[in-house]
């Protein structure tokens, strides 16, 4: 008998263009075409499906013979088992063999590929009654094997009965890739993943998962990309194309405080948009846009920030709008604080701040803040003018001009005064420029110049060089002391957590340009690491320093207190040339806002106290070194956290200490 094709199914083509987005809703905008662009392999299933239906809805409900042939009367019995067995209209055909063979009739080549065929079949065995849908099910089984093109079951009339023929046509042999658009994507990424694939049959359903793979990689680094298209070329080229969103325009828009409608804004549009590391042209990345986001907060001039990406047309292109909400510019503040230079008394370390000031200067984001404390002693007046980045350099680097005019407790060092001689202030008129700026991305420098003219002051504010234990208080001899300080500082910061781990190393260099100007140098380094046990947080901290050269003693390293060893008065341990001071603390949350802390700190002067000029820690019998252990208590609040820690000695003293913020 002659081969019947009446009954035959062909698999979608392996060319297959992604999926066209549904439509938006009218209220909404469109999304970027790559937003919604569908995974090209994953429909394969659904287009075989597909088509599978259309090719079932069309075919007389009849055996494989089509009714204009068929003799007249039923089919014989032996080819004809009757209808579905579960009950439905489409007829069965008794199959007596099934056989898998080339396009052409021919055996494949390679019999791994016909057993791979036979292997996927299910429903057609030889001696089986099937329908036109369970042929169309085992079709769609060989062809999700992934190694053949199409597939064309045929029946033939013989002999001994229908035999059903799946002609199948395998893919080619993989020999190169080419892939276009992927800017972003390594090229060893799908080098790596075709490594072992030459020479071998191309395989879609290997194919489907290196393309989701790629999607994914786009995905888990926040960017917008996928593969767009897939197809085999001749020659067994594999051809991909990767659509990725690209930055097409950024405009910024300043919104209303109060109402949210479009305003005009103080600041200068190139102002926010150098902040930013996406650029136009560059492909859109919305990991890199959110971390925009923060970097424009944290420049303190705006309340409100976001980034709407909106589609250019039908390209892959979008437009970045970000609104702006930006916070008042400045003004004037009023508040207080607690020096921790003066022990003696529950209210005489109290200060009071007055300030002004502006934080977005010419709409530039350049800081002015202009501020006086006064307390019993205390007297600070500061005036700071910061350019956060200073314009026409490119790695960031910041400008601080700071003038400075204090008087300060000089009791850290010169502490435990005689009843009959009144306290000591230190008086200091200081002004410097200072330049910052990241070296990566946890570390940055500092660079600075120092002027500095010091001098102590008796308790109505006349100059003196000797205290009561006649002890110098000037290195030079004179009223006062002048020095210019070069400056160098490197901070790393693991986070802006306080528990995460921080190193700052500073260096000090007196440079004595003129012959009464004071050369020293001054080296000090701080470490900090936190660890988290359980619901607990280990805290361990140290710092430590040394001074060389001449320099007056109330520059000396001084030991104890609130922010060095708890349990003792503030620079009672001791005051030397070198220092160093270790402290360990767990804290655990307790209720709220409250944290519990258990402490334990020790600090020496490393035996240089008698190095300092006129030695003040011997004549006032400071030990050297101390330690101190303790509990206390936190409370966050918007000041910062208000610590009150009551703290024991190796003395056995007892001491309570207050403190606003974080120890150093």
């Amino acid at each position: 008998m002659g081969r019947r094709r009446d009954v035959r199914f062909v698999s979608s083509g392996v060319k297959l263009p992604s999926a066209s987005a549904p439509s938006p809703p009218p209220s909404r905008a469109p999304a970027p075409a790559l937003l919604t662009a569908a995974l090209p392999f994953a429909h394969i299933g659904r287009a075989i499906d597909s088509a599978a239906r259309r090719l079932g809805a069309c075919l007389p409900r009849v055996p494989v013979a089509r009714a204009d042939q068929a003799p007249p009367g039923p089919p014989p019995p032996s080819r004809r088992h009757g209808k579905d067995a579960g009950g439905g209209d489409e007829e069965r055909v008794l199959i007596s063999e099934v056989a898998v063979r080339g396009k052409d009739g021919e055996p494949l080549e390679r019999p791994e590929l016909e057993a791979a065929a036979a292997g996927a079949l299910r429903a057609c065995r030889p001696n089986a009654a099937l329908t036109v849908r369970e042929v169309q099910e085992d079709v769609h089984r060989v062809v999700e094997s992934g190694l053949f093109r199409s597939c064309m079951p045929v029946a033939v009339d013989t002999r001994d009965g229908i035999r059903l023929v799946f002609e199948v046509e395998p893919n080619q042999d993989f020999h190169g890739l080419v892939c276009e658009g992927a800017n972003m994507l390594p090229s060893k990424f799908l080098e790596d993943a075709f490594r072992d694939r030459h020479g071998k049959i191309i395989n879609i359903r290997h194919l489907d998962r290196v393309i989701k793979s790629v999607n994914g990689w786009y995905q888990e680094r926040g960017l917008t990309g996928l593969v767009s298209y897939a197809e085999i070329l001749s020659g067994g080229i594999l051809r991909l194309q990767v659509s990725e969103a690209e930055v097409n325009n950024i405009n910024i828009r300043f919104l209303d405080r109060k109402t949210g409608e479009p305003t005009v804004g103080k600041t200068q549009p190139e102002t926010i948009l150098r902040q930013l590391t996406t650029k136009k042209g560059q492909a859109y990345n919305r990991a890199q846009v959110k971390r925009d986001v923060e970097t424009i907060l944290t420049m303190g001039i705006m309340e409100d920030v976001t980034i709407i990406p909106q589609p250019v047309g039908d390209s892959n292109k979008v437009d970045l709008v970000m609104n702006l909400v930006e916070r008042p510019s400045g003004g004037f503040s009023a508040g207080g604080g607690i020096s921790s230079g003066i022990t003696n008394g529950p209210l005489s370390g109290l200060i009071g701040s007055f300030a002004y000031s502006h934080r977005n200067v010419f709409g530039r984001n350049k800081k002015l803040n202009l501020s006086l404390e006064r307390g019993q002693i205390d007297s600070i007046f500061r005036l700071n003018f910061t350019d956060p980045w200073i314009d026409g350099d490119n790695k960031r680097t910041s400008r601080t001009v700071m003038v400075q005019n204090s008087r300060t407790p000089g009791t850290l060092v010169h502490g435990g005064d005689h009843p009959d001689h009144g306290p000591i202030t230190i008086g200091r008129v200081t002004a410097g420029l200072e330049y910052s700026r990241p070296f990566r991305p946890k570390w940055s420098g500092t660079l600075g110049l120092i002027f500095q003219h010091a001098g102590a002051r008796d308790d109505k504010g006349n100059p003196i060089i000797r205290d009561f234990y006649n002890s110098q208080l000037t290195a030079s001899g004179n009223a006062y002391d002048d020095t210019l300080l070069g400056k160098f500082e490197s901070i790393y910061t693991d986070s802006g957590d306080h528990s995460s781990t921080m190193f700052v190393f500073n260096v000090e260099q007196g440079l004595p340009v003129l012959p009464e100007w004071l050369s020293f140098n001054r080296v000090t380094a701080r470490l900090r690491q936190g660890y988290e046990i359980g619901p607990a947080r280990l805290l361990l901290s140290a710092s430590g320093g040394h001074v060389e050269g001449n320099f007056p003693p109330h520059e000396a390293f001084a030991i104890g207190g609130t922010n060095s060893v708890r349990g003792y008065e503030e620079g009672a341990v001791g005051s030397g040339r070198s220092y160093a001071v270790g402290s360990g603390e767990v804290s655990c949350r307790m209720f709220g806002p409250l944290e519990g802390v258990v402490f334990g700190d020790y600090g020496s002067d490393l035996g240089s106290g008698p190095k300092v000029p006129g030695d003040p820690a011997g004549a006032r019998g400071k030990p050297g070194s101390g330690y101190g252990y303790g509990v206390g208590v936190r409370v966050d609040s918007p000041l910062g956290p208000l610590r009150l820690e009551y703290a024991f000695n190796d003395k056995q003293a007892r001491r309570f200490h207050f403190g606003v913020g974080y120890r150093n």
